[in-house]
């Protein structure tokens, strides 16, 4: 995808403005910044969650995303996109499988295919065994294994995540990196905001930078440094 001249407001304050930067397929790719720095915004306007004051998101196809938009548009982008939380987003009293099977009924997906796939994303994840167990019961780390294998249940080739170690200590952390780390080596685009250093500099990947409004710097195999 291609970030054409973006601009962002917020209670009509700019947050970022006019954001050019290209992310190719395969990439795998960190947003790390302050807070209020805009990366999450920019990660919402992505996920078509906040739409831009001015500039538009060129897909791979060459369509605009916001200019061209169409409800197929819209529903196709959304089953290419995986889509991760920081706040999970799950549903409490439904159970691991009622809460990844939810992500493919809201996108018109039919039962067969729902049981088949269902199964599949929770073993990724390493949680099939916990299929049938109420959200409720589960740990953090379980939780956001749930949240995973929601955001891969529609297979998407590119995987969003906005803070996904923040609460984890740093074992749990590794591991979780080390799915998206396999994710990656299987040609999905990953990009993840996150605060954590241990695991950008761990990583060593291609770190874009937020402060005043816009990119400060966009690095090929970086650590996490908030200096120019």
């Amino acid at each position: 995808m291609k970030i054409d001249k973006l601009t962002l407001s917020f209670k009509n304050k700019i947050v970022l403005r006019d954001i050019n930067l290209e992310i190719k397929p395969g990439e795998f790719v960190f947003f790390i910044g302050y807070s209020w720095s805009g990366k999450t915004t920019l990660i919402r306007s992505l996920i078509w969650d906040f739409k831009p004051e001015r500039g538009d998101i060129v897909l791979d196809n060459g369509w605009f995303l916001y200019r061209n938009l169409t409800e197929k548009l819209l529903l196709d982008y959304r089953k290419d996109i995986g889509v991760i939380f920081q706040d999970y987003k799950l549903m409490e009293s439904k159970t691991v499988h009622e809460n990844v099977a939810f992500a493919m009924e809201v996108c018109g997906y039919k039962d067969k295919q729902i049981q088949k796939k269902v199964p599949q994303a929770l073993e990724q994840v390493g949680l099939l065994i916990k299929k049938d167990t109420s959200v409720q019961e589960l740990s953090g780390w379980e939780k956001q294994r749930v949240s995973i294998a929601r955001a891969l249940v529609h297979d998407p080739s590119i995987i969003i995540w906005d803070e996904p170690t923040g609460n984890l200590d740093p074992v749990t952390a590794g591991e979780i990196m080390e799915i998206f780390e396999d994710l990656n080596k299987s040609g999905k685009t990953v990009i993840i905001a996150t605060h954590d250093k241990n695991i950008v500099n761990h990583m060593k990947r291609r770190v874009i930078t937020f402060s005043e409004k816009q990119i400060i710097s966009d690095k090929q195999e970086a650590e996490y440094n908030l200096e120019k």
